[in-house]
């Protein structure tokens, strides 16, 4: 599902405690900028809430996926976090979200950043690997099945 520049073992944390989709859009932010020392955490904060106000980016089934665009990078930086206790966004199907996958684009959107989102989309609609997930025992266990495109 996804390739290893997107998305490694050290993007992915497994524990988190969050209470709210503020300070969930600060660490996404900081914890991106912190893996990538080009990009400022700042910008990607605004631009997170920027198209956050734009419309909600909950999946539906307890994922979300908040996503922005920024200058200064032609490259797509990712993170995946699993919240200890459930946030309630608001998704359309009324649920909480637990799993995040977080994205930043360049600004420059080209189709194949279009289709990448959609690819995410589709593969955490599958419920059988939003269940696995939910009983990972770590962030090892939880890029094993990230990584493995038949979970």
């Amino acid at each position: 599902m996804l390739d290893s520049d997107l998305l490694s073992p050290g993007r992915i944390l497994a524990s988190v405690s969050i209470n709210s989709k503020k300070r969930l859009l600060e660490l996404v932010s900081l914890t991106l900028a912190k893996k990538n020392k080009e990009l400022n955490s700042r910008e990607i904060f605004q631009s997170l809430c920027t198209r956050e106000q734009l419309g909600d980016t909950t999946l539906g089934n307890g994922v979300a996926m908040p996503h922005g665009r920024i200058n200064g990078t032609d490259d797509v930086e990712a993170i995946f976090l699993r919240l200890l206790n459930p946030l309630p966004l608001e998704a359309e199907d009324g649920q909480p979200v637990d799993l995040v996958f977080a994205l930043v684009l360049p600004t420059r959107c080209s189709e194949d950043h279009t289709k990448l989102l959609a690819s995410i989309a589709e593969r955490f609609s599958d419920t059988d690997l939003l269940e696995h997930l939910r009983g990972a025992a770590d962030g090892n266990e939880l890029w094993q099945l990230l990584a493995n495109p038949h979970t």
